[in-house]
């Protein structure tokens, strides 16, 4: 057997095993989608409840230590 043909045999089982990781590439992308929609459908009713539980809307723009909102509440 020349090594012209092992190169050739070698390269088609290099081909197989590429064309086997590439679809296992596309079903951990198909995984990951579904995956990215659960969590968008779920981020999307966790800030429905917090709406509901809140509904100034004033939700995200706390800050610590903020000396207004303290005088204001009256505790300094």
């Amino acid at each position: 057997m020349s090594i012209g043909r092992v190169v050739q045999i070698y390269q088609f089982f290099w081909m197989l095993e590429s064309h086997a990781q590439q679809r296992l590439a596309w079903e951990d992308a198909e995984q990951m989608r579904i995956a990215r929609v659960r969590a968008e459908h779920q981020a999307a009713a966790q800030l429905q409840a917090m709406l509901i539980a809140n509904p100034s809307g004033a939700l995200g723009h706390a800050r610590l230590d903020d000396e207004q909102a303290l005088k204001d509440a009256g505790l300094i």
